[in-house]
């Protein structure tokens, strides 16, 4: 009994206090910022686990139990009677919801957090502490959602989630070069200190590992999702992102470039070009027409005869989706877990007060202060690492992400008797590759095109 109270003491404070005491005495020490960070992300990857379950074969029959949840009336644009195949959109309709819900959740601490200059600020307290209120009001939310009346939610929630996509797509760019910048930098600095010859080898080969990656899916590409006499816009998304690669690759070594900017070169070119064949081929498995869009069973010489693959519902889960899925782990969890120095934050934020900003270090007087090597430690109290109400909206975009994904980016047809592909998901994905181009090929001019400002 004393063990069960004295463990409770220990606890409770963490899920229900304001204090940064995430760390109890089971676990290691640790920075409070990415502690924080950890624990949101930890979050958000229980609400994805949700929404999986809620695709599972089988839930439809609980779902439609949901008061109104499968039932339209006089009101709604969706009915039941003769007019809807409930099996295939009540899957559609609660990933729509609890998606929902984790984005209402991280979007209102994004406008609650705007900001926040230190752990000193009254709402940092919110943001780091009373862990179980905001577990229960992030379930409320979400079960909350569950009886949104139909009406016209689902198709607007769809072209804000188009939209919520495409920029934390963008996102992903920008924490791809981050990661390509701090890899290649690692390795330089290892290969000047000694050991020259291996380091080179290790970094020759994963830009030579990411280009031919970047071809083998470029041929793929050729091979399976064009013909002869069709798919014309395949074959033109296909060439243009090839000749921008190749452009942006060249740029990359120009030696007016490598004077201005010493880090660029062919490891973040090599990065950038697999992550714009990637969403290349994602783009792609969007088309309506199956015959420019095949699928992974008939491109190995298997014929499916499900439902999904003959039009008739839904194929939930495929190649590009799980490949989806382990890109946005990678991003989330590396946007929790790096350190978030000056340049890195502003790198995201695009500001340049520096002065609400320190590093990602732990700071000895709050340690000694804790009283404790098992807590985490406030080490924000001069300023924060890093910017809480972006930080928060990230995790907005990816909950958006996170919600095309899994459904595919698909939505109900005219009829609303089964999901399809639509040619603005297309087009989204296709603009967001140029716009990922642009934005590489940017930060290595910048630093030529605006000689007065600092790009170190």
């Amino acid at each position: 009994m004393g063990t069960t109270l004295s463990i409770m003491s220990t606890v409770i404070p963490c899920l229900c206090g304001s204090a940064p005491c995430l760390l109890c005495s089971c676990c290691p020490s640790g920075n409070n910022s990415t502690v924080t960070r950890l624990i949101y992300a930890f979050f958000l990857l229980m609400g994805v686990g949700i929404a999986c379950i809620m695709l599972m074969p089988g839930m439809e029959d609980h779902l439609k139990k949901i008061p109104g949840f499968c039932e339209g009336g006089m009101g709604s644009s969706i009915y039941v009677e003769g007019h809807v195949n409930c099996d295939v959109l009540v899957g559609y309709k609660a990933v729509y919801r609890v998606c929902f819900g984790m984005a209402m959740f991280f979007l209102l601490f994004s406008l609650l957090m705007v900001r926040v200059k230190s752990s000193q600020d009254p709402r940092a307290a919110i943001h780091n502490g009373f862990w179980f209120f905001k577990f229960a009001a992030a379930t409320a939310i979400t079960v909350g959602a569950f009886f949104i009346s139909e009406g016209p939610f689902t198709t607007v929630w769809f072209y804000v989630g188009m939209a919520g996509a495409f920029c934390f797509i963008l996102i992903q760019l920008v924490l791809l070069i981050d990661f390509a910048h701090s890899w290649n930098e690692s390795w330089v600095e290892k290969m000047e200190e000694g050991n020259s010859r291996c380091w080179y080898a290790a970094l020759l080969s994963a830009t030579a590992v990411n280009y031919v990656l970047s071809l083998t899916a470029l041929v793929l590409f050729y091979m399976y999702y064009t013909h002869a006499d069709g798919c014309t816009e395949n074959k033109v998304f296909i060439s243009i992102n090839m000749l921008l690669c190749i452009g942006a690759s060249v740029l990359s070594v120009l030696p007016q470039i490598q004077e201005s900017q010493p880090r660029s070169g062919l490891l973040q070119s090599s990065l950038v070009t697999l992550y714009t064949m990637y969403v290349t081929w994602s783009a792609m498995t969007n088309e309506p027409d199956r015959k420019c869009n095949p699928s992974l069973l008939s491109m190995i010489g298997l014929n499916s005869t499900s439902p999904a693959a003959q039009g008739q519902g839904v194929q939930w889960w495929d190649a590009q989706g799980i490949v989806g899925l382990i890109l946005f782990l990678m991003c989330v969890l590396y946007s929790s877990i790096r350190n978030s120095s000056n340049a890195q934050v502003n790198k995201l934020t695009l500001s340049t007060d520096e002065s609400a900003l320190i590093e990602d270090g732990p700071q000895g007087s709050s340690a000694e202060e804790s009283g404790s090597f098992n807590r985490a430690v406030d080490n924000e109290k001069d300023g924060v690492t890093y910017s809480y109400s972006f930080f928060h909206f990230m995790l907005f975009l990816a909950s958006l992400y996170i919600m095309m994904t899994l459904t595919n980016w698909y939505s109900p047809n005219s009829t609303y008797e089964t999901m399809t592909s639509r040619w603005p998901s297309v087009w989204v994905k296709m603009c967001s590759s140029w716009i990922c181009i642009a934005l590489y090929v940017w930060t290595l001019a910048a630093p030529l095109i605006l000689v007065n400002r600092d790009f170190e």
